[in-house]
């Protein structure tokens, strides 16, 4: 039996060692031990079979860490991980205190620049080729990118700067045609008919200025090498055309590339997903939306929705299935997506926003300028809002609450459960005309029948959850569900208020005057950052009003969490229910 390659190759250096003719046999061999490992430990699975071949060809051809090289978003870069150091602790990927999910310049000197968000490979390797000139130094620059993320527009404008300059950059695009979702719109159809040889137009990366080479195929290592080897010795920018199969290698990631972008638990040989429990469980939040968003769409011509190439992750794909030429999928832009939605609302239509927390932060400057200023009625709905768990610090949406809140005409609603979600987004359809973002986390709340008939929502208007007589704890959103529960197991509950604020913007200023006119102690909880949040508003109310009672503000700390399991990154941030009883009685303690 021979030996295992993998195993002795624990840098680069060792990779380089071996010949041409024994690199197929180690894709093999990475490809399995990539499979096996997330076939138990989860994680984003597809995209890095895909370019097996193509990591084991850079490190090979390329001088890393000294040659820079950038994996756009990340998603695929767990070839690379195994090879440059990270082999033994692989099995800790995207757990508490393990590796990250994504290249972290803190975990390898490999990582040359940290990822997450799509698009930004492009500008950092130019950054960094720059620096390189600037410096007189003499190395390689290479970026890989993929074909949903190119089309983005930070993408372009990386392409449109380097194709002015003389910087020795390679970008590879690795093209699979399928980001999360298949890709969409005119520059994949280009990338199509260019792989089927149809495209009779010149070739856009020739005409901004870059040495183009390829299609070629991914798979093939003699092939890349050989191509790699030659670029090597061209100066200026260069472009290489790649095409791959996501999934490569697992039969069933190959057939189903949407499904096993991130399968969750699979078995290694088959590559049969494993079966759920058949344990009745809460609908997932995003089906939740997904689903009102159909039922209200159909009452309701004037409804329409966009997502930035999240229509699966955010169940938009259901009204993209029954009312299609309503459900706009717009690709990796989410720049776009608000504006056009502003430009949608200026002519009567009521557009529902669909955008993750954390990538909405890459709209900022269009939710102000398009949106807020110009007072236009965009309904934006924040999936995955709070601490969404192993993808980490890049994908938490904790910042929402406080980079919305400074924003002029904006309200900011946070439902606690499923029902509060359905009767906000059909209060909002009948149509105002103000903006409003709508956030909810990633995953389920808790079981209940949350199909019920539609009520208005007043906005601005908290609830009182439950009566004590001594501290108010005011929550918003899913918090709710921590709150209660350490309330629950607290052994001074009688003395103990629960209000859930519903709205961080406006803020129900009647409710919190008889809130603070009734209660010796105030504590916040939120699954944003302390700072600018619920605690932040909570504390600005008091000290406008006078009131001197002590307000203990629960939330994320002025840090970036690291990855783990919701439930791990809340006892962290301390808004977990143990931790949060805790807090209760420290402060009934003091009074």
């Amino acid at each position: 039996m021979k030996k295992l390659l993998l195993q002795h190759i624990n840098i680069p250096k060792d990779l380089r060692q071996l010949s041409p003719n024994d690199l197929p046999r180690l894709a093999k061999e990475l490809r399995e031990f990539i499979i096996n490992i997330v076939a138990t430990k989860e994680g984003h699975l597809g995209a890095s079979l895909g370019v097996v071949e193509l990591t084991i060809a850079l490190h090979y051809v390329f001088n890393t860490p000294d040659d820079l090289l950038i994996w756009d978003v990340g998603h695929q870069a767990y070839g690379h991980k195994i090879l440059t150091g990270r082999k033994h602790n692989f099995d800790t990927n995207r757990q508490l205190g393990g590796l990250s999910g994504f290249p972290k310049r803190s975990e390898s000197e490999y990582d040359t620049f940290g990822v997450g968000h799509s698009s930004t490979s492009i500008s950092a390797i130019l950054g960094m080729a720059i620096a390189s000139k600037l410096k007189g130094e003499n190395r390689q620059h290479i970026a890989v990118i993929g074909d949903a993320s190119i089309a983005s527009g930070i993408a372009f404008e990386g392409l449109n700067h380097a194709g002015v300059t003389d910087t020795n950059i390679l970008i590879i695009l690795n093209d699979n045609a399928i980001g999360i979702d298949p890709s969409v719109g005119a520059l994949k159809q280009y990338l199509t008919n260019v792989k089927k040889g149809t495209q009779k137009q010149d070739n856009i990366f020739e005409a901004l200025n870059f040495d183009y080479s390829g299609p070629i195929d991914g798979h093939d290592l003699p092939r890349l090498i050989s191509e790699l080897e030659r670029l090597k010795t061209v100066q200026g920018p260069k472009f290489l055309h790649v095409i791959t199969i996501k999934g490569k290698g697992l039969k069933q990631a190959e057939k189903d590339q949407v499904k096993y972008h991130a399968p969750g638990k699979f078995n290694a040989t088959t590559g049969e997903l494993v079966a759920k429990s058949d344990i009745k469980l809460p609908p997932k939040f995003q089906d939740v939306f997904g689903e009102t968003i159909v039922e209200l769409a159909k009452n309701n011509e004037k409804i329409v929705a966009i997502t930035p190439a999240m229509p699966t992750g955010s169940s938009l794909k259901y009204m993209m299935e029954v009312i299609p030429d309503r459900a706009f999928d717009v690709g990796i832009a989410e720049q776009h997506a608000v504006t056009m939605a502003a430009g949608m609302a200026t002519q009567g239509l009521i557009p529902f926003c669909n955008i993750y927390s954390t990538f909405l932060q890459r709209a900022y400057d269009q939710v102000i300028h398009d949106v807020a200023l110009q007072k236009l009625p965009v309904i934006f709905c924040l999936d995955r809002a709070g601490l969404v768990g192993q993808d980490g610090p890049t994908h938490h949406g904790v910042f929402d609450l406080a980079y919305l809140r400074c924003i002029p005409n904006m309200v900011i609603a946070a439902p606690k459960d499923a029902i509060a979600l359905r009767n906000i987004m059909y209060t909002m359809q009948k149509g105002f005309d103000f903006p409003i973002a709508i956030r909810y986390p990633r995953g389920r709340g808790r079981l209940m029948d949350w199909k019920l008939p539609f009520e208005n929502i007043t906005i601005g208007k908290g609830t009182c959850l439950k009566k004590g007589s001594k501290v108010a704890v005011i929550s918003i959103g899913t918090m709710a569900n921590n709150v209660e529960d350490a309330i629950l197991n607290s052994e001074n509950m009688e003395l103990i208020s629960h209000y859930d604020i519903g709205f961080l913007k406006p803020l129900d200023t009647d409710l919190l005057h008889a809130i603070f006119k009734s209660y010796k102690g105030i504590v916040t909880v939120e699954d944003g950052t302390i700072i600018g949040g619920l605690g932040s508003a909570i504390t600005e109310f008091a000290n406008e009003n006078g009131y001197q009672q002590p307000i203990k503000v629960c939330g994320v700390k002025d840090e970036f969490i690291e990855h783990g399991t919701v439930e791990q990154l809340h006892a962290i941030c301390k808004i977990d229910s143990k931790s949060l009883k805790d807090k209760f009685n420290e402060l009934l303690l003091s009074l």
